[in-house]
């Protein structure tokens, strides 16, 4: 007998999105979302990045398994490099056919989360107030700021275009990151509110958004390709979502 007053779980949520929830529950958990705006928008954003991380990895999912992963080759070589090679399959198996279980496993490892979101949000009121130094290399030099951030960096720093959003590049900084240098970008928009892009490496691979508020900065955390991104600024949360979404269109079509 189906009992309306079992709660839903985070657990089933993900299973809502993976289309994998039992048929007798559906509708609990439709009516739960239909209650609960703010978990349906945090669905919406699971079922949005499976859907991008589909895009991206099912292709490779159909590829034939490399000949150095055959299991005849894997028992013959040495423990230590059988382990590696078990994680790279199951890296192969997370990225072609469970997306939504990527999300779940960020969901269930708050330290990176907090970790990032705390340095940049601390990042962000300190430099954010700033009226003669809030950066170290102005937007007027935008080739130079991008060439030596992603020269220290590591990786492909590139500053967005957020115009569309009413928002000019103030310029960036080099800041210490939880796992070597980060990259920190400012914005500004005309009434003088300020967002900033704050980017570090992470062992985390691809992740959905998740929304942190402090006081009255917002802050939204994504991790795709071995780095972490977080837009902080307004707490207004529909448009720091407008202003993340742009910045992760274009990181999207750069390749960064």
């Amino acid at each position: 007998m189906n009992d309306r007053k079992i709660p839903v779980t985070e657990d089933e949520l993900h299973a809502y999105v993976d289309g994998e929830l039992p048929a007798e529950r559906r509708a609990d958990v439709e009516a739960f979302l239909a209650a609960h705006p703010d978990e349906a928008e945090r669905v919406q954003s699971w079922r949005a990045m499976a859907e991008m991380l589909h895009a991206r990895y099912d292709s490779v999912a159909q590829e034939p398994v490399p000949a150095r992963l055959e299991l005849e080759r894997l028992e013959r070589r040495p423990r230590q490099w059988l382990y590696g090679a078990a994680a790279a399959v199951l890296v192969a198996f997370v990225a072609g056919g469970t997306a939504g279980w990527v999300a779940h496993g960020a969901a269930n490892a708050p330290s990176t989360f907090q970790s990032f979101t705390a340095d940049a949000l601390d990042a962000h009121r300190l430099y954010v107030v700033e009226v003669r130094h809030p950066v170290e290399v102005g937007g007027n030099e935008r080739d130079h700021l991008q060439a030596w951030l992603t020269r220290r960096c590591g990786w492909t720093v590139f500053a967005p275009n957020l115009e569309a959003s009413g928002l000019k590049l103030v310029g960036g900084r080099l800041l210490p990151g939880p796992n070597g240098p980060a990259s920190f970008l400012m914005y500004e928009g005309a009434s003088g509110e300020r967002y900033t892009i704050y980017s570090a490496k992470t062992e985390n691979g691809a992740t959905q958004m998740r929304y942190a508020k402090t006081d009255k900065d917002g802050a939204l955390f994504w991790a795709d390709r071995g780095v972490g991104y977080v837009v902080s600024g307004s707490s207004d949360r529909d448009r720091l979502t407008r202003v993340a979404q742009a910045v992760y269109d274009q990181a999207e079509k750069n390749g960064t």
